[in-house]
């Protein structure tokens, strides 16, 4: 279980300024185990912060964060990572030299039979064995990387992953096989959970709990089917949509 009490995150209004902007404000919030929880919210509103808080990317300003009973706040990346956290970037990073193949064996922490690598690849719409032996580099496009970065996590196996907007530059069709894997590795029940953050309908749909993000706290929290219509979105359960379909922030109060 996540727990996140009362915390704030602060940062200068500019280099070297003693006033502060306030990005995440007060929030509490928990997160059970076995769950996928989508947060969603408007532009700015706090969102991949809070990811990043969770992971230790960041340190909050002060508020505590708890995890399975343990106080992670002041846990290093690597130590949250050891507890079974794992974080999905909004925009991954480059390995100069550094194969698929090997990087899927790094973030599993053992050697992987190729049978293995391929299915993770497979996964996110990779599917030849041939991107094994590409490097991760200036040559793949941000979708590519995108998708290899989401093949890690799943190798990884966390026991909570953060994915920060993993549809960003993700074509069609793998954008279904995405959701179908998500609706796979949550489906399976087996205590893991999923949080990501994302604007994207058919993602948002396959939630448990929607977190409504706003100004930094936490303006509401529900089901797909008492949030959806509200953000503009059908309910829950009603046929699927041949494109991915964005959160409409103007369709959202001000006060949220």
């Amino acid at each position: 279980m996540l727990e996140l009490k009362n915390l704030v995150f602060e940062v200068p209004v500019t280099e070297g300024a003693s006033e502060t902007k306030r990005i995440i404000d007060n929030l509490s919030l928990t997160i059970a185990d076995d769950r996928f929880t989508v947060i969603t919210g408007p532009n700015g509103g706090g969102k991949s912060t809070l990811a990043k808080l969770i992971m230790g990317i960041e340190q909050p300003t002060s508020g505590r964060i708890i995890f399975d009973g343990t106080d992670i706040t002041d846990l290093s990346i690597p130590e949250r990572a050891k507890l079974g956290i794992g974080y999905g970037f909004q925009q991954p990073a480059r390995f100069k030299g550094m194969k698929v193949k090997k990087l899927l064996e790094i973030a599993a922490g053992k050697r992987l039979p190729m049978f293995a690598c391929n299915e993770y690849l497979s996964k996110v719409g990779l599917c030849s064995a041939g991107w094994l032996t590409r490097e991760v580099d200036k040559s793949l496009s941000g979708g590519e990387v995108k998708r290899i970065e989401i093949a890690t996590m799943l190798a990884r196996d966390p026991k909570l992953a953060i994915y920060d907007e993993p549809e960003a530059g993700i074509d069609l069709w793998s954008f279904d096989r995405l959701t179908e894997t998500f609706r796979d590795i949550h489906e399976a029940r087996d205590g893991r959970s999923i949080v990501i953050i994302s604007h994207q309908e058919r993602i948002i749909q396959l939630a448990d709990d929607i977190v409504l993000l706003s100004h930094g706290t936490v303006d509401k929290i529900g089901t797909p089917d008492e949030l959806l219509p509200e953000l503009g979105f059908t309910a829950k359960g009603s046929c699927a949509l041949t494109e991915p379909t964005e959160l409409h922030l103007t369709q959202i109060p001000t006060t949220c």
